[in-house]
C-alpha cells in the first residue's frame, strides 16, 4: 500500500534538476516567424455547432469544422474559434500544425482583451516548464473570407491523448473495479446541455456572491459516452476529495487529502495561479484529471491542471482584485465562487511548506525575472512586423494620452468613455451586478458583427474588463513586466513566511441559493 506523501515527488525533482535544459530546448525550438492561416466559410457562424469551412496554412490545406467560442467574448470585435480538422466525408483528421503534435482539435485564441498577446502563451509555457503538459501555441495571422482579422494564438485544445492529457481511454464497458477509476477529465467552468455536470457539496468562497455553488463538468468521457456507473464514480470521488479536505483530519498523511489528490500538482497549480492573479483563477477554466489506478492499487489520484484562459491575468482585469499585485486569488472575490479547498489546503503547515520549497526552487530558473522577461521579449520581437496591421484592424485597442486621463476620472452613469471599464468609481462593470453571459445562439457571419457596437454602436468592449489602457504596444509590454516584477516580489515576501507565522484568511462556508434567470443562462455571471 502506497503511503501518501506531501513533499515534492522524485518526478518533480527530476524536472527541477533539468529545468535549465528544458528552458534551453524551449529557446531553441522557438517560433521564428508568425504563421499565416486563411479560412473560407460560407455558413453563418455560431457558438453551438461547427459548420464546414476550408483552412489553408503551412502544412495543411483541407476541410475543417469551425464554431465561435467564449462567453462574454462573443461580443468582441475579434472572435475566438474552435477548429476540427476533417476529411472530405466529415470525419476527424489528425495533422501536425506548425510543428505541434498531430491532432484533430485546435483553438484559435483571439488576444483582443490582451494587447500584449502574450498572457495565454506565457501561462501555458510556464506550466510546461514546471513539468506538466500545457497547450502548445503558435502565433499566427488570420485571414477570414479574404478579410484580415489580426493576430491570433493557434493553440492545442485540452483533450485526452498521448501528446495531450495522457489518461486512459475509457470504454462504455469500464464500469467496475479498476477499469472505472480513470481516466477522467474535469472542469469547473460555464456549461451547457452537452456537459455532464454536478454541483459541489462544499460551498464556494468569495464576498458578495449571489451564489456559492461550484459546478463541475466531466468533459471526458463526453456526456453521450459517459455511463451512469462512470458518472457516479467520478462524482463520488470529487465529493470525497472536497469533503475530506474540509474534514477535521484533512491533514493526516494517510487518511487525509494526500490519499486522494496528487499533491505536487496542486502545489504547482497554486503557485501558477497566484502568480498570474487570474480574475478567473480557480473558478473558471479550472481543469483537473484523474488517472486510472495502477494494478497494485496505487495512483489514480486527482491531478490539478492543465491550465487555460489567462487573458484576464497578470494585472489585466478591473475586477476580482486582479489588478492588485498584493492580493490573494485563493481568498475569493466578488464575482464567481472560488472552490473552498484551496484556502483549506493552506491551513495545513505541510502543504504550505511544500509550496515554499517548490516556489523557491522555481524562482531560480522557470520563475526567475530574467527567464520571464526573456520570454516576453522574444514574443514581442516575433510580433513586431504584425503589430501595425493588427492595430489598424482593431484601432480601439489603443487610446490617446488624453483618453487615458479622461478614463481615470469617475464618469456620470451612462457615459462609459472607455467601455464599462471606464467607470472606475464602480470598480468596472463586472462589479455592478456580477456581470452577465452572452448567449451562444447569436448567428454571426465573419466580419459583419461589430462586437457590442453592433447593438447600436459606440460601446467599446475593450474597456469592459480593462484595468488600464495603453497608447502603444511598447507601453503594454513595459506595464506587464513591471506588474510581474511587483507580483513576484509580493510572493517572495509572503511565501517566505509560509512555514513560520503566515495564516490564510478563512471565510465561513455559507450555502446560498442559485438565482433564477430566464433566457437559458447556464450559470450566472460568467466572464
Amino acid at each position: 500500500m502506497e503511503t501518501p506523501k506531501i513533499h515534492v515527488s522524485m518526478r518533480r525533482m527530476l524536472f527541477l534538476s533539468l529545468a535549465w535544459v528544458v528552458l534551453v530546448c524551449n529557446a531553441l525550438a522557438q517560433q521564428t516567424t508568425v504563421g499565416q492561416i486563411s479560412i473560407t466559410v460560407d455558413s453563418m457562424l455560431n457558438a453551438q455547432r461547427k459548420v464546414t469551412a476550408h483552412m489553408k496554412m503551412d502544412g495543411y490545406d483541407g476541410a475543417i469544422g469551425i464554431k465561435l467560442r467564449g462567453n462574454s467574448s462573443l461580443g468582441f470585435n475579434q472572435k475566438k474559434y474552435t477548429i476540427e480538422l476533417r476529411d472530405e466525408q466529415g470525419g476527424d483528421v489528425e495533422a501536425p500544425l506548425l510543428g505541434m503534435p498531430a491532432h484533430s482539435d485546435w483553438v484559435l485564441l483571439a488576444p483582443y482583451g490582451d494587447v500584449s498577446a502574450v498572457r495565454d502563451p506565457l501561462a501555458f509555457q510556464l506550466w510546461r516548464d514546471m513539468g506538466h503538459w500545457g497547450p502548445r501555441t503558435r502565433l499566427v495571422e488570420l485571414t477570414l473570407n479574404g478579410e484580415y482579422r489580426g493576430i491570433y494564438i493557434l493553440s492545442e485544445a485540452i483533450k485526452r491523448g498521448e501528446e495531450r492529457v495522457n489518461i486512459a481511454k475509457m470504454k462504455k464497458s469500464d464500469v467496475a473495479g479498476r477499469d472505472v477509476t480513470g481516466g477522467y477529465l474535469l472542469r469547473i467552468d460555464t456549461y451547457n446541455e452537452d456537459d455532464a455536470t454536478f454541483t459541489s457539496k462544499v460551498p464556494g468562497v468569495g464576498e458578495g456572491n449571489m451564489s456559492s455553488q461550484v459546478i463541475w463538468s466531466c468533459i471526458y468521457p463526453k456526456k453521450k459516452k459517459l455511463t451512469s456507473e462512470q458518472f457516479t464514480y467520478i462524482q463520488n470521488y470529487v465529493d470525497t476529495v472536497e469533503q475530506v479536505i474540509q474534514s477535521e483530519g484533512f491533514a493526516d498523511p494517510k487518511t487525509g487529502y494526500a490519499r486522494y489528490i496528487d499533491v505536487p500538482s496542486f502545489v504547482d497549480y497554486f503557485i501558477h495561479t497566484e502568480l498570474s492573479l487570474n480574475a478567473d483563477g480557480y473558478k473558471r477554466s479550472a481543469y483537473f484529471y484523474k488517472e486510472k489506478q495502477h494494478e497494485d492499487g496505487t495512483g489514480g489520484k486527482l491531478v490539478a491542471g492543465p491550465v487555460w484562459d489567462y487573458n484576464l491575468a497578470y494585472g489585466n482585469a478591473n475586477f476580482a482584485n486582479a489588478d492588485n499585485p498584493e492580493a490573494w486569488n485563493f481568498e475569493g472575490a466578488s464575482n464567481n465562487p472560488t472552490p473552498a479547498m484551496w484556502q483549506r489546503l493552506l491551513q495545513d503547515p505541510a502543504f504550505r511548506k511544500a509550496v515554499k520549497v517548490r516556489y523557491k526552487a522555481l524562482r531560480k530558473n522557470v520563475l526567475s525575472n530574467k527567464a520571464i522577461d526573456a520570454y516576453i521579449d522574444r514574443h514581442a520581437k516575433l510580433l513586431a512586423p504584425c503589430l501595425d496591421r493588427h492595430f489598424k484592424t482593431y484601432p480601439e485597442l489603443l487610446v490617446t494620452e488624453e483618453q487615458k486621463q479622461q478614463m481615470s476620472k469617475p464618469q456620470p452613469f451612462g457615459t462609459f468613455p472607455g467601455g464599462f471599464g471606464g467607470f472606475p468609481a464602480m470598480g468596472g462593470f463586472p462589479m455592478m451586478g456580477g456581470g452577465f453571459q452572452m448567449p451562444d445562439s447569436i448567428p454571426q457571419f465573419p466580419g459583419d458583427f461589430g462586437g457590442f457596437g453592433g447593438f447600436g454602436g459606440g460601446f467599446n468592449a475593450v474597456g469592459m474588463f480593462a484595468a488600464y489602457r495603453v497608447s502603444s504596444y511598447d507601453e503594454e509590454i513595459k506595464i506587464l513586466k513591471e506588474w510581474l516584477a511587483n507580483r513576484l516580489a509580493f510572493l517572495d515576501r509572503n511565501i517566505e513566511r509560509f512555514d513560520k507565522d503566515w495564516e490564510p484568511r478563512i471565510q465561513e462556508l455559507k450555502e446560498t441559493k442559485m438565482p433564477q434567470f430566464g433566457g437559458g443562462f447556464p450559470f450566472p455571471f460568467s466572464f
